[in-house]
């Protein structure tokens, strides 16, 4: 069974998380078609998520930066780093 990014992020309820939370409702939304696009592209991981993440914050008028922040915040939440 081949593995989306949207089952992993329900499985592990990522929008349940404090970083999620803290995000502007823009960004969230942005977040959300993020994980869509990356669903429906390559084979290759890192060149869909980059693609992606170009491609919705143009589509939603965001920063890349703050969505690249947001990532690294909710990996760290997510390992248990801090």
């Amino acid at each position: 069974m081949k593995n989306k990014v949207s089952s992993l992020v329900k499985k592990n309820r990522v929008s349940d998380s404090k970083s999620y939370e803290e995000l502007s409702p823009l960004l969230k939304e942005t977040v959300k078609d993020l994980i869509k696009n990356i669903d429906n592209g390559q084979k290759d991981i890192i060149k869909r998520f980059e693609n992606s993440v170009e491609k919705v914050c143009k589509s939603h008028n965001v920063n890349q930066h703050d969505l690249y922040c947001y990532f690294e915040k909710e990996i760290k939440e997510q390992l248990g780093v801090k």
